[in-house]
C-alpha cells in the first residue's frame, strides 16, 4: 500500500502515543498514527484509573496544555476520589476509576475527530537518512516518509510475558512483540536496558461475595480531572477492599519456585513503588496482611481488577492464593495475571525535548524512556509531540523547567540521572510542589499553550473567563483590609499590631477559610464557589511561595546559562573521573542540569562554568 509522506509519525497508540498525535495535530501538522491494531488505541493495559498523587498533578498539566487524558478520564469515571484529602492542596491527588470500554471510547473519538491519519500496520525499521531520521518502514516493505518521528512502544520493544515458568514473545496480552524494531534501536547505537512490570488477574464480580468486604464509596464532592468538566458523566459505584493474610502468604512462599521471578529470574528490573505480591511477601517478610483494592472495571462488565496483587505465578496458584481472602472464597479468575519484561533506552541519551541527542528528528515518549504508568506516558507524549510540531515549523522548542510543571521535572530526572527501576511520579520529586499543585496547572501552563498556538479555542474562552472572574475576586479581597479589632470582632485572631489586613492575608486564620470570610462581605455575591476556593488554596501558601519564588528565580538563572554542546569535559583538569564520564554521556544543555548530575560539587560547577564562558570567547 502506498501511504503519504507526513510532517510526523507516531508508533503506538497507547497513552504517549494519542497525546503525541493530537499535540502536534493541534500545532497545525499532518500526521500519522502507525499502530499495530486499530482496535488497540486508548487501551487501558493495566488498571482501570487515571490519576492519584502525583500522577493527578500531570493529567491536569495535560489537560492544561489542552490534551485529552483529562477529558476522557471524566467521560468514563465511575469512582472520584481525592486522595490526600485530609493533607495541604499540594499533596492532594485527584483520582478517576474509569469504565474502560468508555474511556477507549471517547479516546478513539478524539482521534477520529482530529486531523490524523491512522495506519495499522507493524513498524519494523527506521529510514534513517544522514544526520537524521526521515520515516518508518512497514513489515510489507512500505516508506512512510516524515520529517519527524515519535516512537511510544510502550512494554513491546522485545516484549516478554512471564507466567508461572512459561515465558512468550509479546507486547502484551494478545499483541505481538516489536523484536525488529527493537534490533533497530540497537544497531543505531542507542543504550538499551530491561524493566518489567506486572498485572494482577481479572476476577468475576459475581464471584466475590461483596458483603464480607470493606466498602470504598466514591467522594460526595468529585474533583474532576479536567478544567473543562462541570458534572459527573456516569453512575458512581464503590470499590471494596479486601486483605491478604498469613495463609495467603503461605501459599506464595510455597510456590515460588514456580515463576521465574525467583526462579531463572529475568533481567528486567521491576517497579519498586509498585511490587508484584511476591515481592511483597519476600521483602516485607514482617507484614501479615496487605490491602487489595477490588476494582470494578466498568458498569456493563463483570470484570473486577484486584489492585496489589500482581503477580508472575502459575494460573492455578494465582486462584489458590486469591481465595484465602475473605470476600473471595468463591472467586474465579477470566484473566490470569502475568508479568512482562521489555527493552527501554536509557532516557540519558536524550535532551529535555524527549528528542534523541544522536540522530535528529527522532523523539521517544513513555516506557520506552524507563517510565511506569499512563499519566507519566501521556505527559512525555504531549511534550514529545509539541517539540517534534516545533521542529517542523523551525520553531523554538518547549522546554517545560523544573520551577514549572511536574512535567518538566520527570523530564528532567530521566534525561539528567535516569533510570535503574521504573520511574513513578511522587510529589516529593518536585521542589517546588507548593506551587505546583493540582488545582492551578491551568494558570501554570494555559497560557504557554496559547503562546505556542497548542491550546483551541473553546479551552482558550473557558480559560480566559476564569482568569477574569478570579483576578476580580483577587483584587476585590486585596481591597477590603480589616485593623486587627475589626477582625477579632468577625472571630479572626490576629496580632494586635494595628497593621490593616486585606482578607487574602487574614483567611487562613479565619474558621472555614476564605470562602466563610467572603460570605460576610455582599461584594462577593454571585462569585463561584469554585473561584472562592481557589482564592482559599492560594491565601494558604502566599507567604511560603513568596520564599519559594526566590528559589525558583535562582534557579531560572542557572538554567539560562546555557552550555555548549561542544565543550570536552574529558579535557577539564579538576574534575573527577566519575563527572567526566557522567557529564560527557548527560551533556547538559544548562548549568542548572548540569548541577543535578549525581555526584555533583560545587567546586566542580564553577569549573564547567568557567570553562563555558571561556568557549563563548572563542
Amino acid at each position: 500500500m502506498k501511504h503519504q509522506d507526513y510532517d510526523i509519525i507516531v508508533v503506538g497508540g497507547g497513552h504517549a502515543g494519542v497525546e503525541a498525535v493530537l499535540a502536534a495535530a493541534r500545532m497545525g501538522r499532518s500526521v500519522a498514527l502507525v499502530t499495530q491494531r486499530i482496535i488497540g488505541i486508548g487501551v487501558m493495559s493495566c488498571n482501570p484509573a487515571i490519576g492519584g498523587i502525583g500522577k493527578g498533578h500531570i493529567v491536569r498539566e495535560i489537560d492544561a496544555l489542552d490534551g485529552i487524558m483529562g477529558r476522557a478520564a471524566d467521560e468514563a469515571a465511575i469512582q472520584y476520589r481525592l486522595l490526600n484529602r485530609s493533607k495541604g492542596p499540594a499533596t492532594q491527588g485527584p483520582r478517576a476509576q474509569a469504565d474502560r470500554d468508555l474511556y477507549r471510547n471517547a479516546i478513539r473519538m478524539a482521534v477520529a475527530r482530529s486531523d490524523v491519519s491512522v495506519i495499522e500496520a507493524d513498524v519494523v525499521d527506521l529510514d534513517v537518512r544522514p544526520g537524521e531520521v526521515a520515516g518508518v518502514i512497514l513489515r510489507d516493505g512500505a516508506v512512510i516518509r516524515s520529517r519527524c518521528v515519535v516512537l511510544t512502544t510502550g512494554t513491546f520493544l522485545n516484549g516478554v510475558i512471564h507466567m508461572g515458568k512459561e515465558s512468550r514473545s509479546a507486547g502484551r496480552v494478545g499483541d505481538v512483540a516489536s523484536i525488529a524494531l527493537a534490533r533497530r534501536i540497537s544497531d543505531l547505537g542507542l543504550p538499551l536496558g530491561r524493566l518489567k512490570t506486572g498485572t494482577p488477574p481479572r476476577l468475576a464480580g459475581r464471584t466475590i461475595d461483596w458483603r464480607a468486604l470493606e466498602a470504598q464509596p466514591a467522594d460526595d464532592a468529585p474533583e474532576f480531572l479536567s478544567f473543562a468538566t462541570e458534572r459527573a458523566q456516569c453512575r458512581q459505584v464503590s470499590c471494596g477492599i479486601a486483605h491478604t493474610n498469613p495463609a495467603t502468604h503461605d501459599v506464595i512462599r510455597e510456590n515460588l519456585d514456580k515463576t521465574v521471578s525467583y526462579g531463572a529470574s529475568p533481567s528486567g528490573v521491576g517497579p519498586r513503588y509498585c511490587p508484584s505480591i511476591e515481592d511483597k511477601v519476600v521483602r516485607f517478610a514482617d507484614k501479615s496482611s496487605h490491602q487489595v483494592f477490588l476494582e470494578p472495571e466498568g458498569l456493563s462488565t463483570d470484570l473486577v481488577y484486584p489492585n496489589g496483587i500482581s503477580t508472575s505465578l502459575p494460573a492455578d496458584v494465582q486462584l489458590e492464593y486469591v481465595r484465602t481472602m475473605d470476600g473471595l472464597s468463591r472467586a474465579e479468575i477470566v484473566q490470569p495475571g502475568y508479568a512482562i519484561e521489555y527493552d527501554y533506552v536509557d532516557p540519558r541519551a536524550l535532551d529535555r525535548t524527549l528528542g534523541v541527542k544522536s540522530l535528529p528528528g527522532l523523539y521517544l515518549a513513555g516506557q520506552i524512556n524507563g517510565t511506569t504508568g499512563y499519566e507519566e506516558a501521556a505527559g512525555q507524549g504531549l511534550l514529545a509531540g509539541l517539540n517534534a510540531a516545533c521542529r517542523c515549523m523551525e520553531d523554538d522548542p518547549v522546554i517545560l523547567e523544573r520551577f514549572q510543571s511536574y512535567i518538566g521535572v520527570m523530564v528532567d530526572d530521566l534525561v539528567t540521572k535516569g533510570v535503574t527501576e521504573p520511574y513513578r511520579m511522587f510529589t516529593s520529586r518536585a521542589e517546588y510542589r507548593l506551587e505546583l499543585r493540582a488545582d492551578n496547572a491551568d494558570q501554570r501552563l494555559t497560557p504557554l499553550g496559547l503562546d505556542r498556538g497548542c491550546v483551541g479555542s473553546e479551552r482558550k474562552v473557558s480559560f480566559e473567563r476564569k482568569m477574569s472572574r478570579l483576578g476580580t475576586a483577587m483584587a476585590i479581597a486585596s481591597d477590603i483590609r480589616l485593623t486587627p479589632g475589626q477582625a477579632a470582632e468577625m472571630g479572626i485572631s490576629v496580632t494586635r499590631d494595628g497593621v490593616r489586613r486585606n482578607l487574602i492575608d487574614l483567611a487562613p486564620h479565619a474558621t472555614g477559610g476564605f470562602a466563610s470570610l467572603a460570605g460576610q462581605f455582599v461584594q462577593f455575591e454571585g462569585v463561584e464557589p469554585s473561584i472562592l476556593a481557589q482564592i482559599d488554596r492560594e491565601s494558604v501558601y502566599r507567604p511560603y511561595l513568596e520564599r519559594q519564588a526566590k528559589d525558583a528565580e535562582r534557579l531560572r538563572r542557572d538554567e539560562g546559562v546555557a552550555l555548549p554542546s561542544s565543550l570536552d569535559y574529558e579535557a577539564m583538569p579538576g574534575l573527577s573521573n566519575e563527572l567526566r564520564v557522567k557529564l560527557g554521556k548527560i551533556r547538559p544543555s544548562t548549568l542548572g542540569q548540569a548541577g543535578r548530575v549525581e555526584g555533583m560539587t560545587p567546586a566542580a560547577l564553577t569549573l564547567v562554568l568557567l570553562h563555558a564562558r571561556q568557549a563563548e570567547r572563542v
